[in-house]
């Protein structure tokens, strides 16, 4: 049980003020990381946020005019090759076997290649700026 006190022992106590023995050390310096300065919207965030934005954009042209040179290689095959317009395939004329089947494999193929790249290109984008 606690004694009452009485208003000269609540005189008596006095707070204690706890301190870090690192409070008088020199504290560091505030370093501006990639992600504050994107944050921020500094002309440094405004070039990393266009690198990152011209590499997607060069990797998504890239990959589309990769795809379309060999969707659009398929008319040009027929065109020039005219023996495969009546060459069939398992009872299929090829041209409906290539249209209806081989191109969307192809397309797959370059939507996979497009989310990899993308994601590589952004985790690297973000372990320079974490890194800075």
């Amino acid at each position: 049980m606690s004694t009452p006190q009485g208003p000269e022992e609540s005189r008596v106590r006095r707070r204690v003020r706890v301190t870090s023995p690192r409070t008088s050390a020199a504290r560091r310096p505030i370093t501006r990381t990639g992600t504050r300065e994107i944050d921020e919207q500094t002309r440094l965030g405004q070039v990393y946020m266009q690198s990152l934005i011209q590499s997607q954009l060069r990797l998504a042209l890239a990959v589309i005019a990769g795809s379309a040179v060999v969707l659009g290689g398929i008319p040009l095959l027929f065109a020039l090759v005219p023996a495969t317009r009546t060459f069939a395939v398992l009872g299929l004329p090829l041209p409906w076997v290539i249209l209806g089947i081989v191109v969307y494999p192809v397309v797959y193929v370059a939507a996979r290649i497009y989310v990899r790249n993308a994601e590589r290109i952004e985790s690297e984008f973000t372990e320079f700026v974490g890194r800075e």
